[in-house]
């Protein structure tokens, strides 16, 4: 009975979604104020019912339904309830509802948070939300549905989650994950709505701007949080490694980012008003197109999920609906509202500019790489395999091409700057970077390592760099931090954050270390200075799975530093095994140890990894992730309601229009 509610409630949401999609719609082009009205409230509508569909679904997982095809292909009476709940978005039709009731929740949080907004014009992206709302109910509903039942043939037990998933890197990566996927299309509701208003002036960059930095915060930490998944989880030491379903979240990301930027120079300077609009489309279309990648079942990936050809051809046409209607719309208006507005090369518009370029650039780069294999074995040219020397060959130069401009960029004054002034603020905080990033790699070992020395000193250009402009904006005072805005405190926890990450990626490449052996109990190893001893390989039991623990004692100097103990486990339901890795983390150096397979009599293969400054990368997500967040604290995007005059104004104006 659960189910069929559940079902029901999707039904009803489809309904609601629908009336959001149409009603305002209408009343925009009509002016009928009341049919406009009515988007807040069908908004929250949609989420209520997205919400009952959604608590249905994890009320059957966590009751062992195996009635529900879902439960029984995904889940087991020994699977422990944490896991049972997470299972909900472990699959195919599950993580479609958990995106729907994403959807859902962003487009309620737009109507209840934007009430300051033109009614005209918050009934316009609400509808274009609810638009998108219905192609995703409509693929749940008649290709997806999570609420289909096995009946008669109900099974006794469930098949298992896979044992990949059995982690809380599950919990909580997909949800935060799609929290940035879907958040994009509030951009690109707020884009659909100036270009058909025809009104691309800074109070749209104003409007749109938090919710579009939300978006990238939390793009940011969901991918943050499955590279550290991916790392700790699959045995393997990498944190990065250009898988297609990687890079089909990493696009977006990209694109979000070169958004972020765009909108501040059109809130700020009126300024890439038709880029701006451009990058909005772009930036949503890249996470629809993550969404055919990982649901159409032409990628074969850890992360992707294997489904029919029907599934895939749905949002094929949905993204073709979406990409070429918003082309389309833009290609109509975007000459009407271009920007008009001078600015001198040397310039904060010119760097910005430039930073929009290389971020768009480097999203081509990689969406090339992504789809060729795709598009080469589609038209029957053969199997190609483009792999990480590719993008790093062409990705790692334009994100240092950009760093030198992004050191610039606080200091440089809008429309019009002079070289003497940049020279003036910026050349002692060069010096002391090249000074440091010269001469810190020489305590790094016996071979100086020409990689790291280029990025500690990209690393510290960015950080001096933030550092005069923040002794330049407080007057040397303390005191003139408290006049600083969070959008600006963003920026620099953002860019601080960025050059932490380039510190711990160059370093983590470049000083790793790392060993595959066989080892028996009692024996030692070696590594990086460390000591590492096997005393003992025990069998234990879990919840679900029985495991092999080989204990580890690491020291170094004599001194124990850390008892390790990863496991090689076999799960009972599904009869998989999986490797779980033991890591001492730390702010300056992960020890990690993975175990293999049995090797003879005794023996087990095992892998030991010194991994310096890897979490650097890591808290250097965190710190963009949290500028983001920050920035939507500035009380200019807490406005007031507009009065009555300006939505009456707004609707007259829409009408001419």
């Amino acid at each position: 009975m659960i189910a069929e509610i559940g079902h029901f409630a999707l039904i009803l949401a489809l309904c609601v979604a629908l009336l959001l999609a149409l009603v305002p719609a209408w009343g925009c082009l009509v002016g009928n104020q009341r049919a406009m009205g009515m988007a807040p409230s069908l908004a929250v509508g949609l989420l209520l019912f997205s919400l009952i569909a959604f608590a249905c679904l994890a009320t059957v997982f966590l009751q062992d339904d195996f009635s529900v095809a879902l439960v029984a292909n995904n889940s087991n009476t020994l699977l422990p309830d944490a896991y049972k709940f997470s299972a909900v978005w472990g699959n195919h039709e599950g993580s479609l509802l958990l995106w729907v009731l994403i959807l859902a929740g962003w487009t309620a949080a737009v109507a209840v948070f934007s009430a300051q907004l033109p009614l005209i014009v918050l009934a316009r992206v609400l509808a274009v939300m609810g638009a998108i709302s219905v192609g995703f109910l409509s693929f749940s509903i008649f290709t997806s549905n999570p609420f289909s039942r096995l009946l008669p043939n109900t099974p006794m037990e469930g098949m298992d989650l896979n044992p990949l998933l059995q982690d809380p890197g599950l919990i909580i990566h997909p949800p935060i994950l799609y929290m940035g996927y879907v958040g994009f299309s509030v951009a690109f509701a707020f884009a659909i709505a100036a270009l058909w208003g025809g009104r691309l002036d800074a109070a749209w960059a104003r409007w749109s701007r938090p919710w579009t930095n939300v978006a990238w915060a939390f793009l940011t930490l969901g991918i943050m949080l499955g590279s550290w998944w991916a790392y700790y989880e699959l045995g393997w030491g990498g944190w990065w490694f250009w898988d297609p379903v990687e890079n089909a979240s990493f696009m977006p990301w990209l694109a979000g980012t070169a958004l972020v930027h765009s909108l501040a120079v059109t809130e700020k300077r009126g300024l890439f008003k038709s880029w701006t609009v451009l990058l909005a489309l772009f930036a949503f279309s890249l996470s629809l197109l993550g969404t055919f990648l990982v649901r159409s079942g032409v990628l074969t990936s850890v992360h992707a999920f294997a489904t029919d050809p029907a599934r895939g051809l749905f949002i094929l046409v949905f993204l073709a609906i979406v990409v070429g209607g918003s082309l389309v719309l833009f290609a109509l208006r975007a000459p009407a509202v271009s920007s008009r507005v001078r600015f001198e090369w040397l310039s904060r518009d010119t760097l910005l500019l430039f930073n929009n370029v290389v971020f768009l650039v480097a999203t081509i780069t990689v969406l090339f790489g992504t789809l060729f294999p795709l598009i080469m074995d589609a038209f029957g040219q053969g199997k190609y395999s483009v792999g990480p020397p590719y993008f790093n060959t062409v990705f790692v130069p334009l994100m240092a091409l950009l760093v030198p401009f992004m050191g610039i960029g606080p200091i440089s004054r809008w429309k019009r700057d002079t070289a003497r002034r940049w020279q003036a603020e910026l050349l002692l905080p060069a010096l002391v970077a090249l000074i440091c990033g010269l001469t810190l790699p020489l305590f790094g070992g016996e071979d100086y390592n020409v990689w790291v020395a280029i990025a500690l000193v990209m690393a510290f250009w960015l950080t001096f760099g933030l550092l005069r402009d923040l002794w330049h904006r407080c007057g040397a005072k303390l005191s003139g931090l408290r006049r600083l805005s969070p959008s600006y405190w963003g920026m620099v926890l953002a860019h601080l954050g960025f050059a932490a990450a380039i510190i711990g990626v160059v370093l983590a490449s470049q000083y790793s270390e790392e060993r595959d052996l066989r080892m028996e109990a009692g024996q030692s190893e070696t590594l990086a200075g460390y000591r590492f001893q096997l005393l003992e390989v025990a069998r234990v039991r879990g919840p679900n799975y029985v495991a092999d623990e080989a204990r580890f004692e690491v020291s170094r100097d004599g001194k124990l530093i850390a008892r390790l103990a990863p496991q090689k486990r076999h799960y009972l339901a599904g009869g998989s095994m999986m490797t779980e890795a033991a890591i001492d983390a730390g702010l300056w150096r992960d020890i990690y140890v993975a175990m293999g397979e049995a090797v003879g009599e005794g023996g087990w293969a095992i892998r030991l990894h010194y991994k310096p400054m890897v979490r650097w990368m890591w808290l250097g997500a965190i710190l963009m992730g949290a500028g983001g967040l920050l920035t939507v604290a500035d009380r200019r995007y807490r406005g007031r309601k507009q009065p009555a005059s300006d939505t009456v104004e707004a609707g007259a104006h829409a009408g001419a229009a």
